[in-house]
């Protein structure tokens, strides 16, 4: 049976999505990460003592502001959420199985061997060994953690099967809370990276688990008080909306945080950021490359095709800066490489989003 779009069964309301393109806040969002970059680096430097003070705060290998941060980022993402979605998932196969393909079986094996590969090897003379086993470890989180929330955006920016992006999203979602601290307890073994069970189980649960199915309970109880249709999607989308800068200002005093911590470490070697990038970007095109060109060969129509690759090249940076500073805390590489993730991620995503719209005439 072909993915022909007459011929599919229907999927869910699209109304599930969030309405509009990418945001004023989303489109800059490199701007906004560097400028907050600037004032961590500022703020570390001249007052240490309050940052000394900040990561103090912690419990069970769990920094209390960070935590609090993440789930400002995570939770409004995780409403948008539908399970109910899921009963469609035989609906048109192809794109669902490309994208889970790509994002469990390959993409974390390619950032690890990647991540290897600079830093152990063609980054080896500037590195000292531990601080590049750091680094592999921030790269690897950052690949095993497909994205969740700005793969609606990526999906508008194309054009994309609305209802189908969001049965591919909650689809991850669930494969994450048990995929996840497997694949990249595997990769850090592999790499020779001590893996702390507990704290790694700990974080998938805190960051992942919980707010999924806080997500969940709360997207039940707007639904049932709104009443079915669209009014539910509407509440929902309100909802979301007006959770939205909290989740921003979330991602940015993060930001802030890390890099006030890092300061000594990036003011010492400002070329740290350039390099831990460029595995980054390769990874990013690579996969994205791979992912557009198995789709066309598959025939897989563009509207699905297109969002099929975005996924599977973005990343929920926000889970991996949260379970890197809980593995390894605040101060390490593995912190920093997912931060830098967080800068080379929107410009990177609109470049891609750029190509595919002046490619669609490559698919049917």
């Amino acid at each position: 049976m072909t993915d022909n779009l007459a011929a599919a069964a229907p999927l869910p309301d699209a109304s599930a999505l969030p309405a509009g393109g990418i945001g004023f806040f989303e489109k800059w969002l490199s701007v906004w990460v560097a400028l907050c970059i600037a004032a961590g680096l500022l703020l570390g430097a001249f007052a240490p003592s309050a940052f000394a003070f900040l990561a103090s705060l912690e419990y069970a290998s769990v920094n209390l502001v960070v935590a609090g941060l993440i789930w400002a980022m995570v939770f409004p993402m995780m409403v948008n959420v539908d399970f109910a979605s899921l009963r469609h998932i035989g609906d048109r196969p192809k794109g669902l199985v490309l994208t889970l393909v790509v994002n469990w079986l390959i993409k974390p094996f390619t950032m690890a061997a990647l991540g290897v590969l600079f830093f152990e090897h063609v980054f080896a003379g500037w590195i000292a060994p531990a601080d590049a086993q750091s680094y592999i470890a921030g790269l690897i989180l950052l690949g095993a953690a497909p994205c969740t929330a700005m793969v609606f955006v990526w999906s508008q920016l194309t054009r994309g099967d609305p209802a189908y992006t969001l049965v591919q999203v909650s689809a991850n979602d669930v494969i994450m809370i048990f995929a996840f601290a497997p694949i990249v307890a595997l990769l850090l073994g592999v790499t020779d990276i001590a893996v702390p069970w507990d704290t790694l189980l700990l974080a998938t649960g805190l960051y992942v688990a919980i707010p999924l199915a806080a997500g969940a309970l709360t997207r039940k109880h707007l639904t049932r008080a709104a009443g079915n249709g669209e009014g539910a999607e509407e509440a929902v989308a309100r909802f979301t909306a007006r959770l939205k800068p909290v989740s921003i200002l979330g991602l940015l005093a993060t930001v802030v945080l890390l890099f006030g911590f890092q300061g000594e470490v990036i003011l010492r070697d400002p070329l740290l950021i350039a390099m831990i990038a460029v595995p980054l970007l390769l990874q990013s095109y690579g996969i994205f490359l791979l992912a557009y060109a198995a789709a066309r060969a598959w025939k897989i129509p563009f509207n699905i095709a297109a969002p099929c690759a975005l996924i599977g090249t973005s990343n929920f940076f926000e889970l991996a800066v949260a379970v890197a500073i809980s593995l390894f805390g605040l101060h390490s590489g593995a912190a920093l490489a997912t931060v830098v993730g967080v800068l080379v991620e929107v410009p990177v995503m609109l470049s891609l989003v750029a190509f595919a719209n002046r490619t669609r005439h490559w698919f049917a």
